[in-house]
């Protein structure tokens, strides 16, 4: 071999990205796009933890928001698992994704354990801001299909 070895770059990620309405209606069609987008990759994340995931940010979006604004899913395959991206135009930020309570939910509520299993079941998850609103996001890392 001549010249010095070529290392090649890891495999570039690839997204979607979907205008979604404002409404519960939202949800399973958000979760039927993540179940496909990882449906053909080898090393894709767990597709029913991402499925649920994806289920509880969309349906966040929708009930912490006011107006009839689209919210947008992006998926980003990346090499070593997947994040999801659920972007509303509120600006204010989840206030327990990254600042867990330091109480459980009360077992009597039928809410309140959203943010809670989105901290515990993905590799990392937050929010940034964006010029529309704030993106509010989590990663699952890759896992080898079986054979």
């Amino acid at each position: 071999m001549n010249g010095p070895v070529v290392h090649e770059p890891p495999a570039a990620s690839t997204s979607w990205r979907v205008a979604l309405p404002h409404t519960a209606a939202a949800v399973p069609v958000a979760r039927a796009l993540v179940r496909t987008a990882l449906a053909e990759r080898e090393h894709a994340a767990d597709c029913d933890t991402a499925e649920l995931l994806t289920a509880e940010l969309v349906a966040n979006a929708v009930e912490h928001t006011s107006g009839s604004t689209p919210i947008e899913l992006v998926v980003r395959l990346l090499p070593a698992g997947c994040q999801v991206e659920v972007h509303d135009a509120d600006p204010e930020p989840p206030g327990e994704l990254t600042r867990p309570s330091l109480g459980m939910p009360d077992p009597w509520q039928e809410n309140g354990r959203g943010l809670l299993l989105i901290r515990t079941l993905s590799s990392s998850c937050g929010h940034r801001p964006t010029d529309s609103g704030k993106a509010v996001w989590f990663r699952l890392p890759g896992q080898r299909r079986p054979v």
